[in-house]
């Protein structure tokens, strides 16, 4: 949902050099970019956000085809991207060649799909099975027409302070913090249990704020905010409700330490014992590293990572590469898309910002799969195998035009006073109820 993949803003390590080679071979794009059958000198350019962890990869393309030039624009985070392409298309004018697109907004760009170019004209339906086939799902309109290749996926898994846990005589062996959740049974029920305990025997807070703990049990029901139909699911929706309740009654036995979203006192709260776990899609491990040394910690702070997550699989985040018709060359935009989403190009992605590929040669890479600067700083975990059984079984959840405004607008200042205790549970919901009816049309 749309801030949630946004801000991954610290990255972890340089492509090693076994992906440098790989990169040496890959893609198919060169027998459909311009340099095939065109000497024309052209510029491409390409709209990104966050840290996708693609820059390092537009001069190896400008290498390998000397005619074009690519000329990339970052807007810092998904929120600001959003505004960015919303303006523009509503213009008809200054789109990018290459327009990166979040999971959480891309309902509104399936809204105006037709003003995408469909890249099976480029080849799409020759590359689809490379990946995970919700992702190519996600992408594809009612009319069949895929507009988007899939970048990374937010597979979840749980971080834990190994020395915190420690303090409390819980586990902090991996596997056996995965046991103690209940492993491939484990529920928010036996989370806000064991949370309880946490906090009764420390008298600290066991996750940083609501939330992200929200965003993670809405994005895990087969339907959230919209029901597959594209009507909206909120008020009547028992599971939204039952999730709510436990979120309340954790934030009431105090297990949130009512942090500011991404900043957590400069990244002091990773170091200072101020909460002993946090919901971690592929991207956030990447914020959790950053902050923590930032502040001044490091791989001795205590971070891991636990292949078990409360309630099954889930996915939070990801995003896909657009090609608008308003390009003056598609055909090279789409080649050059299909090469930032070739399978040595997410390893790149993978070892430059913990951006999970979507793609499934990708996940098993020994360059996803293996060591780095980030797995380090997890007490060697290993984070490429685990998010990939993390990533087994998740189902993509439809997400209607105004998903990111009920996570953010209508329920955010209701997570907000459950977190002060400005409100209870139902009081906070009530709210939130109200923010629907003025925020959301057609409810």
């Amino acid at each position: 949902m749309k801030s949630r993949a946004l801000r991954r803003a610290l990255i972890v390590t340089a492509a090693a050099s076994t992906v440098a080679i790989a990169l040496a071979g890959c893609s198919g794009s060169d027998d459909k970019g311009a340099s095939g059958d065109s000497n024309e000198k052209i510029t491409l350019t390409v709209t990104t956000f966050g840290s996708m962890g693609l820059d390092s990869l537009y001069k190896k393309y400008e290498a390998d085809h000397p005619n074009i030039t690519i000329k990339p624009t970052n807007i810092d985070t998904g929120g600001n991207a959003l505004t960015d392409w919303q303006t523009k298309q509503a213009a008809g004018s200054g789109l990018p060649d290459v327009q990166a697109v979040e999971e959480g907004w891309l309902s509104k760009v399936m809204q105006v799909s037709d003003s995408f170019t469909d890249l099976r004209d480029y080849g799409a339906d020759d590359i689809k099975d490379r990946w995970v086939s919700w992702k190519v799902d996600q992408a594809t309109d009612k009319d069949g027409r895929i507009i988007g290749y899939g970048t990374d996926i937010g597979p979840e898994g749980l971080c834990y302070n190994r020395k915190l846990f420690a303090a409390a005589d819980l586990p902090t062996d991996r596997d056996e913090v995965a046991k103690l959740f209940g492993g491939d049974d484990a529920t928010w029920e036996d989370y806000f249990k064991i949370g309880k305990q946490y906090h009764e025997k420390t008298g600290k807070a066991w996750y940083d704020q609501s939330g992200f703990v929200w965003n993670s049990m809405v994005n895990q029901l087969p339907e959230g905010y919209y029901k597959a139909d594209g009507t909206l699911n909120v008020k009547d929706n028992a599971d939204l409700k039952a999730r709510w309740a436990l979120l309340a009654q954790g934030a009431a036995d105090g297990l949130s330490s009512n942090q500011t979203q991404w900043d957590w006192g400069g990244g002091k709260a990773f170091i200072d014992g101020s909460f002993a776990t946090f919901v971690c899609p592929a991207w956030m491990l990447a914020n959790v590293k950053g902050p923590t040394e930032a502040a001044g910690g490091d791989a001795s702070t205590g971070w891991d990572f636990a292949d078990v997550f409360p309630g099954g699989p889930a996915n939070w985040g990801g995003s896909f590469l657009t090609v608008p018709t308003t390009s003056k060359h598609p055909k090279e935009a789409a080649a050059l898309a299909e090469y930032l989403t070739s399978a040595p190009s997410l390893v790149t992605a993978f070892q430059a910002a913990g951006a999970f590929p979507s793609v499934i040669e990708a996940q098993t890479d020994p360059g996803v799969t293996g060591e780095s600067e980030l797995t380090k700083f997890f007490n060697d975990a290993p984070i490429g195998k685990i998010l990939a059984r993390r990533a087994d079984g998740v189902k993509a959840q439809f997400k209607g035009p105004d998903d990111s405004v009920i996570q953010e607008q209508v329920f955010g200042p209701s997570i907000q006073q459950l977190d002060s205790g400005d409100a209870d549970g139902q009081q906070a919901w009530d709210n939130a109820m109200k923010l629907l009816d003025q925020l959301v049309v057609n409810n």
